[in-house]
């Protein structure tokens, strides 16, 4: 099922585990959608504080550091609505707590599309297989189903809070085992480039990286049937409504 037309889609939702996953997994394809006036919004679920690579940065400052480079990267691409659940770095579990939160947040935002991390391992590349990745979309597409259009789960969100349910139309999985879908970010690689590199304290130390992540883009994109020369992200899309 081919995903919906971007025309119809006037709000997106990120929901990620760590700050800079977005922008490695989809920062081609959200300037695409800012350039359209769709409204995009990011809910990252850690502060954060496990990241780095410099000893003498103290982990009380790590949530600070990270949370403003996310919101600088944000502004790269144009996304402004940048929030933080602040769960303890690599702790993240899919919990009813959790599952919770992001039920708030969809009903908060509304979106017709929402875009999450691959909930399942990745044998082939381990280290894209964080637990926090796969607990954030695991929690995440609990959220969608069966609890955000549903005013009986959550109710004191309805009734305290005043947010109405709400149904998701279809969720986008960042980089999947199973591929149904391609963006092609050739005009937009070097903006996604600026924003991961917008990420200092995760990058700096990485003078082959902006290499490394065409490299994946043009792997992405030949696996694709993409004109040579070309940069894509993938994606598993999958009808929720």
């Amino acid at each position: 099922m081919p995903p919906i037309d971007d025309s119809a889609i006037e709000r997106i939702l990120f929901v990620t585990a760590h700050p800079d996953d977005l922008d490695f997994g989809a920062g081609g394809t959200i300037p695409l959608w800012t350039a359209k006036g769709i409204s995009v919004s990011y809910f990252v679920c850690t502060n954060g504080d496990q990241g780095g690579v410099d000893p003498s940065v103290p982990r009380s400052e790590m949530p600070k550091i990270r949370q403003q480079e996310q919101r600088d990267a944000g502004k790269v691409l144009g996304v402004t609505d940048v929030n933080f659940l602040n769960y303890v770095d690599g702790h993240l579990e899919a919990t009813i707590e959790l599952r919770k939160e992001i039920v708030r947040a969809i009903r908060k935002v509304r979106p017709q599309r929402m875009v999450i991390q691959n909930p399942e391992r990745n044998w082939e590349r381990i280290f894209s297989s964080h637990p926090d990745h796969m607990a954030a979309a695991e929690a995440a597409m609990q959220a969608v189903y069966p609890d955000a259009g549903n005013p009986f789960a959550f109710s004191d969100l309805l009734e305290s809070e005043g947010l109405e349910p709400w149904t998701v139309s279809e969720v986008w999985v960042m980089s999947p085992n199973e591929v149904n879908h391609v963006v092609d970010i050739s005009s937009t690689i070097d903006v996604k480039l600026k924003a991961i590199r917008s990420h200092v304290s995760q990058t700096a130390h990485s003078p082959e990286l902006d290499d490394r992540v065409r490299e994946w883009g043009s792997k992405n994109a030949e696996a694709n049937n993409l004109p040579a020369g070309s940069y894509a992200e993938t994606y598993r899309v999958v009808a929720t409504a």
